[in-house]
């Protein structure tokens, strides 16, 4: 049986395992890496930016040339927050560059544990597994002009978004997030894929050490009750919009409740 990788722990101890960590990143960025180091919770002092951030996983290759943050979200979705995180790793290589040329090439991946919880700027529902972005500008036919490297992917191993077209590069790694967190007693995964194949070792539920069951635990003990504080915030703001007369449609759309929720809610109400 497979420990999921939406918990932290178990997600830390899979990604900082070198031949995870430099198969994942062959796949989803077609790049050859070797890394010395691979470091969690990674801090800058002094900060980087005004906003005192911590990266997930952090990485630079062997060779210098490319710095990799991986980042695994259970909540507070926000592009604009990987973005931040993102442009600062970039921006940061000015303070010891002679010139405005970027010395290394930032990668970074953000993971969704949950399905998104947002639309895009006009209001549109995202509906993909995969999001690819980079920096490069186009032209007036559309075409792409590469004139920088740095990338970031983001994945959503949620089934609401399975695609048959994925390639094979990026569905092995969905497959995985999703068997963990769905399916850890009767997955099916590519196990020719070296990188699939450690991760599963290495996130096997009856091999895991005390202390990691441990630390796993008290992962799970902390997002519920981030859970409950959010559903409780939730459930104030639903009130005050019932009471404001709105409609369920409206509420659960601006609260991410459900409907059963949201009529428990109005029959209390009305029970006062």
């Amino acid at each position: 049986m497979l420990a999921p990788l939406d918990n932290e722990t178990i997600f830390k101890k899979a990604f900082t395992d070198k031949e995870v960590f430099q198969n994942f990143v062959k796949d989803l960025f077609d790049i050859d890496i070797i890394v010395d180091k691979i470091e969690t919770e990674k801090k800058f002092e002094p900060p980087l930016s005004p906003i005192k951030f911590e990266l997930d996983i952090y990485a630079e290759t062997s060779d210098h040339n490319f710095i990799i943050e991986i980042q695994k979200i259970d909540y507070d979705h926000n592009f604009d927050r990987f973005l931040h995180y993102f442009i600062t790793l970039i921006a940061n290589q000015q303070k010891s560059l002679a010139d405005y040329r970027f010395k290394q090439r930032v990668l970074g991946v953000v993971v969704f544990a949950r399905p998104y919880r947002f639309d895009t700027k006009d209001g549109q529902p995202i509906r993909d597994n995969v999001l690819i972005m980079d920096f490069n500008p186009r032209n007036l036919n559309g075409d792409l002009i590469k004139l920088y490297e740095h990338n970031m992917v983001f994945l959503n191993p949620s089934k609401k978004y399975k695609n048959d077209e994925t390639p094979k590069n990026y569905q092995d790694w969905l497959d995985l997030f999703y068997a963990s967190m769905k399916e850890p007693a009767n997955y099916k995964l590519n196990l020719n894929n070296k990188g699939i194949a450690q991760a599963v070792k290495i996130i096997d539920y009856d091999k895991l050490d005390p202390e990691t069951l441990q630390k796993m635990k008290e992962d799970e003990m902390r997002k519920q009750v981030v859970e409950y504080e959010k559903n409780d915030k939730a459930e104030e703001i639903a009130i005050e919009m019932i009471k404001d007369e709105e409609q369920d449609t409206k509420i659960i759309k601006y609260t991410k409740l459900s409907q059963k929720i949201i009529d428990k809610l109005r029959k209390e109400l009305n029970n006062r």
